[in-house]
Formats: C-alpha cells, sequence, structure tokens
C-alpha cells in the first residue's frame, strides 16, 4: 500500500469533478494495460517465431494511437470546465505526459512485432533470443509496477523503478557487446543479429519510458519535478 503522506488526491466538492479525475484515471490505466500486452505479445510473437501474433500487434498500434487521443482530449476539457490547481493540475499534466510515453511504448512493440515478422521469414536468428526474453522481462515488470505505483500514487515504488532503469541499460549494453562480437566472428549473420540488436534497443526504451512514468508519479506525490535530478535528490524527495 502508498504511503499515506502520498495519498494527496482525496475528495473534492463537486462529486463531478471527482468524476472526471478518476475517468482519467482509469482511462489512463486502461491504455497502460493495452500497451502493456502489445509489448508481451510482440516479445512472445518473435521467441515463439510467431507471424500470425506480431501482426496481431501491428495492428493493435492504431489502437494504441486513438487511446492517446482520447485520453488527452479528455484531459484537456477537464482543464478548461475546472480550471484545476496545486494537486489537481499536477495530476492532469502529468496524465498528459505519462500518455504520451506509453503511446511511444506501443510504437516500440510495434517495432519489435516488425522485426518478429521478418525474422519469422529469414530464420530465427543464431543468437539473442535469450537476451530478449530476459530483458523484455525485466522492462515488463518495470512497466508494470510503473503503473501499479500511478494506481497508488507510491513514491517509493517509483523510486525503486527508477533504480532499475540502470541495470537495464547495463543489460542492453552487454548484450549488445556479445552480439557484435559474435557478428566479427561470422559476417553472414550480419543481418539477423541487426534485427535482434534493433529488439534489445526497443526494449531498453521501453525500460526508459517506465522510468518517465516514474518519475512523473513522484512529482504528483511530492510536488516537486525530479527528472534530470541526480537519484541522490529523488530520495530525498521521495524521503520526506
Amino acid at each position: 500500500m502508498p504511503n499515506r503522506k502520498d495519498d494527496v488526491y482525496g475528495d473534492h466538492i463537486s462529486g463531478k469533478f471527482n468524476d472526471e479525475l478518476n475517468e482519467l484515471k482509469t482511462q489512463f490505466l486502461n491504455m497502460g494495460g493495452m500497451v502493456e500486452s502489445q509489448v508481451e505479445q510482440a516479445i512472445q510473437s518473435l521467441v515463439d517465431s510467431d507471424g500470425q501474433l506480431a501482426e496481431k500487434v501491428r495492428l493493435g498500434d492504431k489502437l494504441v494511437d486513438k487511446m492517446e487521443m482520447d485520453l488527452d482530449e479528455e484531459a484537456i476539457l477537464v482543464i478548461a470546465r475546472r480550471q484545476p490547481t496545486a494537486r489537481d493540475l499536477r495530476l492532469v499534466i502529468s496524465v498528459i505526459k505519462m500518455v504520451a510515453d506509453l503511446e511511444r511504448v506501443g510504437d516500440e512493440a510495434k517495432k519489435i512485432a516488425k522485426m518478429a515478422i521478418k525474422l519469422t521469414e529469414e530464420g530465427q536468428a543464431p543468437r539473442g533470443y535469450v537476451e530478449i526474453r530476459h530483458i523484455g522481462t525485466h522492462v515488463l515488470s518495470m512497466l508494470h509496477d510503473a503503473l501499479d505505483a500511478f494506481a497508488r500514487l507510491d513514491s517509493e515504488q517509483a523510486l525503486r523503478i527508477m533504480k532499475e532503469d540502470k541495470q537495464v541499460d547495463e543489460e542492453y549494453q552487454a548484450a549488445a557487446r556479445a552480439l557484435l562480437t559474435f557478428m566479427m566472428e561470422d559476417t553472414r549473420n550480419i543481418t539477423r543479429c541487426m534485427m535482434v540488436m534493433w529488439v534489445l534497443r526497443a526494449l531498453e526504451r521501453i525500460g526508459d519510458h517506465a522510468c518517465n512514468i516514474a518519475e512523473h508519479v513522484i512529482f504528483m506525490a511530492k510536488g516537486e519535478d525530479i527528472r534530470h535530478s541526480p537519484m541522490e535528490e529523488a530520495e530525498r524527495v521521495v524521503g520526506r
């Protein structure tokens, strides 16, 4: 459960305003669930060489784009109707920014699906699938936990996600080095290994977007923007 000190979004005098904010949060979490599923299916389509599932993910990107536009419109209407201030304005603005991160995660899932289709046609890549499964599981966990931190306004969980981002970066770099070494040893594998490299890069970016969402959760909970700040500053803000 989130700390009570983080639970700053209480009821308003206007029940309609409460409903609008709750609907905004619900729509965001629905979009998050859709994007999370897209990433999971994209990874699965690649490791299983399932071109049909990859095509489903690729086509699903249009729905993610529509959800982004609907959420942006709803957030703008809330600002226009209610002219929120302080904590409520932080919530609405943060949702607009986090929606952009979710849409980009959807784009990365689409890229992975495209690579899955190409690799299925080319034949499985000789290396990298173990790393894809490992890093994929890691960033999916980060994305899920970021959405959960938003739902519960849990700044401590958000901070943990931020700390995991460095580990994902290190895992990506290690996998990339191994693939480069393999390509130099046998140049016949360059094309397929480059596709795997692009998938790994897409997964690393998904971790970045999960980290961005976590930063916004801390902003909503604590009222301080810790983007581009050292980890020590984020720890200080969350520990207040």
